[in-house]
């Protein structure tokens, strides 16, 4: 099994998608054990001064004023974990729960938040057994971090609360960690708070849809390739040196892969013998134009979370000299803009997807494919019903767009008077992802029927793998109605595992 070696200096995307959705066993480096040890050290040394210490001797947020006693700091930080594993809805996947726990351990491992080396190791000894906490939809603002979803987390740490074995059962968190031979963490000062005050769950949601969403602007351009070639449209458009006079480098890229896509076809450019059509629309034509500029915020929020992932977020901090300082670095607003930024490019893919696939539905506009793709017009309603559900999608992606970031609502009696809403904003970002996985299936879905409708014009070899491809997965093909929530839910799965990307590889290579 891969193994995922936690040092000092953060963690790499690569590294949270191995914990999260691989099941990599996790090792704390000796540098890191190294650095747990000399920050503890320094807590240790301030929480034996009189004098008050945020986070070490003092309450929390609002009640940072009072002055804590050594006999009752153990009490008061069983207590934070307690009191905020308040969320409440539904379970969040399992994936999610296991970046969260990997990312907080990769800050503890930083030596900048003052915890014991047991501690972190009890935090590996809990994701390599296979235990999952359960965390609830509901209960970070995104702001003094992830606080309930950490909470959660660190309630399981300290043997209580529930959790989901690696049987997929939930017991109780005590018996679980006894199964594994793990004992129960007793915190201690400063350790509660360093346990849940970080941006982990926004920023690991955020690392799992920038891999995903990867893979689906690649499928986009399959299928708006394949939409482009059942509409006979032409693929001049996409020029390199064209897109060079606009140097968007997504663009670029968009353009380079469908025109790889289509190479070699025998049904581009029909139309430049249809007077009425000079040129395409907009949805085929500047195809790489809107899914270019997704690209490119892609590549915005991939920057964002590699600073974010060399980060050390916890408040208060133990700096290389020995201070311990109060900071607001825990505040999420520069990933939850981001999360929103790519709710707004998923949007206008799926939309733009969709409008494709009516285009090629409507006889009006298919240049001469049958109605909604059908076998016998009127006695079979064809794809028409497709497009309702991929309509359907496109609208919800719309409503999912609306930023969360945009919002704020004070808390912690006006302490925390201005929250980022960042762990909102990668909940509906997920959702957004799963949807607009089932838009590019269904244009799919339908580009590939229309293709194969175009009896005596040959498709280029890379639409053609495919086809053969999508037929292969069990995704049926023209002919008269049939039940189509199997054939969907089949090419849902097609694009969503990276099949569609894979097939037309097979043929172009390398997509960019």
């Amino acid at each position: 099994m891969h193994t995922v070696v936690v040092g000092t200096s953060g963690a790499t995307a690569s590294d949270v998608l191995a914990v999260a959705r691989g099941g990599a066993r996790i090792e704390l480096s000796a540098q890191a054990v190294a650095a747990l040890t000399a920050s503890r050290e320094i807590v240790d040394a301030l929480a034996a001064k009189p004098d008050p210490v945020y986070g070490v001797s003092t309450g929390f947020g609002a009640l940072a004023t009072r002055h804590i006693s050594p006999d009752l700091r153990a009490q008061l930080q069983r207590n934070i974990v307690r009191s905020h594993a308040a969320g409440m809805g539904p379970r969040v996947e399992r994936e999610v729960v296991r970046a969260l726990m990997f990312l907080r351990l990769k800050t503890v491992c930083s030596g900048r938040t003052g915890v014991r080396p047991e501690v972190a190791r009890t935090m590996a000894d809990v994701l390599n057994a296979g235990i999952t906490p359960v965390v609830h939809e509901y209960g970070s603002l995104g702001c003094s971090g992830d606080l309930a979803p950490l909470s959660h987390c660190a309630l399981t740490l300290m043997g209580e609360g529930e959790a989901e074995g690696p049987d997929g059962s939930v017991r109780p968190a005590g018996e679980l960690l006894a199964e594994h031979g793990i004992r129960p963490v007793e915190l201690r000062e400063k350790e509660g708070l360093a346990l849940l005050n970080g941006t982990d769950g926004m920023l690991g949601m955020l690392i799992m849809a920038l891999a995903d969403l990867d893979t689906l602007y690649k499928s986009a351009d399959v299928t708006a390739a394949l939409s482009l070639e059942a509409l006979l449209g032409t693929d001049k458009v996409l020029a390199p040196e064209l897109h060079a006079i606009r140097p968007h480098p997504g663009q670029a890229a968009s353009a380079a892969n469908m025109l790889a896509v289509l190479k070699g076809s025998g049904l581009t450019g029909h139309h430049q013998d249809d007077a009425p059509r000079v040129q395409d629309a907009y949805s085929v034509r500047c195809a790489p134009q809107v899914a270019g500029a997704g690209r490119d915020t892609l590549a915005h929020a991939r920057l964002v979370a590699e600073r974010e992932l060399a980060s050390a977020v916890d408040n208060p901090v133990v700096l290389p000299d020995g201070r311990v300082e109060s900071n607001g670095n825990f505040h999420g607003a520069p990933v939850a803009y981001v999360l929103d930024f790519l709710a707004i490019a998923a949007a206008d893919l799926g939309s733009i997807a969709e409008r494709r696939t009516d285009r090629l539905l409507d006889k009006n506009r298919s240049h001469g494919l049958p109605p909604f793709l059908a076998d016998d017009a009127g006695v079979d309603s064809g794809l028409m019903i497709a497009q309702y559900t991929q309509a359907a999608l496109v609208s919800e992606l719309k409503r999912l767009a609306v930023p969360a970031s945009a919002d704020s609502i004070p808390s912690s009696a006006m302490q925390e008077d201005h929250v980022s809403m960042g762990w909102s904003a990668a909940r509906k970002l997920r959702t957004a992802v799963d949807n607009l996985t089932r838009v590019i299936a269904v244009e799919l879905y339908a580009a590939a029927r229309a293709v194969e409708l175009r009896e005596g014009l040959t498709p280029a070899p890379a639409t053609r793998a495919v086809i053969e491809a999508v037929r292969e997965a069990g995704v049926g093909g023209p002919g008269p109605d049939r039940y189509l929530a199997p054939d969907l839910a089949a090419a849902e799965a097609f694009v969503r595992d990276g099949r569609l990307v894979a097939a037309a590889e097979t043929v172009t290579g390398p997509l960019g």
